[in-house]
């Protein structure tokens, strides 16, 4: 199957779920992609260009090397690992999907073949006139960034005895954390997730599976997959909905605003996340206090495991 507007294969036709085989197909997709975005980063910089930000990279035309390629292992590697992250992630120009290039703001001004359906910080969300499926478009935003992440500060000794371990604050992100996110939804058994490619200017797009909104301000604490673990108040004060701990493969991850706009129900009815906030969780800082140490092991192996270690009658 093609998608009507990149002609890409695709796995994605409206409120359809793909099934499990084409979903870990797609999370295999985001790992092979980040996999080679690390290899470039590297590579990049073992010549001295510069990673952070990180937009000039993404935005790397494949054969921008080809007369230095030659010139020594370093600049070939570059080269090569230029190639493969881009052929993960193709550049695609907006007016495939029917925006008007001469226009100063070709998405406000709209496409005849995609509907809009919401606009946020990070993204605009259109909804195909072909199928139903939902395009997102991540906007770059000022300094190279794009999209969201978190900054973490632990806590010091003039914060007071009540303040938590850490705070989280929510801050720009990079768009390597973009792509960490769209991995991190679908790894959480999220809606199927596909990244399209990135345009000239910057913008990622992402096509999801179409699912039913929840009602506006709808309360989804208790409905949240168990494999979001709430982070007891006295480790981290986030100014987010619903500040979770979640697990990927061994790594600790920080997860927040999974609300009520960011759920929907697929066509089984099951709850599935369309978008969050996250940031690797900062093990680091967190392990300088005992408490948090301890409760971190424990809900590693067992994400039901309260905030202190139970004693057996025996240690008493």
């Amino acid at each position: 199957m093609q998608d009507p507007f990149t002609g890409q294969t695709t796995v994605l036709q409206g409120g359809r779920h793909p099934g499990r085989e084409a979903q870990a197909a797609l999370q295999h997709d985001h790992e092979r992609r980040l996999e080679a975005f690390a290899r470039f980063r590297s590579a990049a910089q073992e010549v001295g260009i510069g990673a952070d930000p990180d937009d000039d990279l993404f935005l790397w035309e494949a054969d921008q090397l080809s007369l230095l390629a030659a010139a020594d292992l370093f600049w070939g590697e570059l080269d090569a690992a230029a190639r493969a992250f881009r052929a993960t992630l193709p550049i695609v120009p907006l007016d495939v999907f029917g925006f008007p290039l001469d226009h100063e703001d070709p998405m406000g001004e709209g496409s005849p073949h995609l509907h809009r359906i919401g606009s946020g910080v990070e993204a605009s969300a259109f909804q195909s006139v072909h199928d139903g499926s939902i395009y997102k478009f991540y906007l770059p935003r000022e300094e190279g960034r794009i999209g969201g992440t978190f900054a973490f500060v632990a806590a010091t000794a003039s914060d007071g005895l009540d303040a938590p371990a850490l705070n989280a604050d929510a801050c720009l992100g990079s768009y390597q954390d973009l792509l960490e996110k769209l991995r991190l939804i679908l790894a959480l058994d999220g809606m199927p997730t596909e990244v399209l490619g990135i345009t000239p200017e910057g913008v990622v797009i992402a096509k999801q599976t179409l699912g039913e909104r929840l009602a506006e301000g709808a309360d989804v604490s208790g409905l949240l997959p168990a494999a979001m673990i709430p982070i007891p108040a006295r480790f981290l004060r986030a100014h987010r909905d619903h500040p979770r701990l979640v697990f990927v493969r061994g790594e600790a991850w920080f997860v927040a605003d999974t609300h009520a706009k960011n759920l929907v129900r697929d066509q089984t009815g099951q709850l599935r996340v369309i978008d969050l906030l996250t940031a690797p969780f900062p093990v680091a800082l967190a392990e300088a206090d005992q408490l948090m140490r301890d409760w971190l092991q424990r809900v590693a192996a067992n994400p039901a495991a309260g905030l202190l270690r139970e004693t057996d009658d025996d240690e008493l």
